[in-house]
């Protein structure tokens, strides 16, 4: 197996427990706070996805234009 050359079974059940930890505490987190979200951060997602798109379009522009 894949996994077995680089993680032990402890390292793969300790992995599969933090993974599952964090991912329950972050939704946790994230509905405690669902207000604050709505007040604070309005129209943040639209706000990320133009910037992001942005930095990414000047990152291929380079790229084509430095020729790698």
């Amino acid at each position: 197996m894949f996994l077995s050359a680089y993680f032990t079974t402890g390292r793969i059940i300790f992995m599969i427990f933090f993974i599952t930890a964090f991912i329950a505490l972050m939704i946790y987190s994230y509905r405690k706070d669902i207000k604050n979200h709505e007040r604070y951060y309005k129209n943040a997602g639209k706000k990320v996805l133009i910037y992001g798109s942005i930095i990414i379009f000047i990152f291929v522009a380079i790229r084509l234009l430095a020729g790698n």
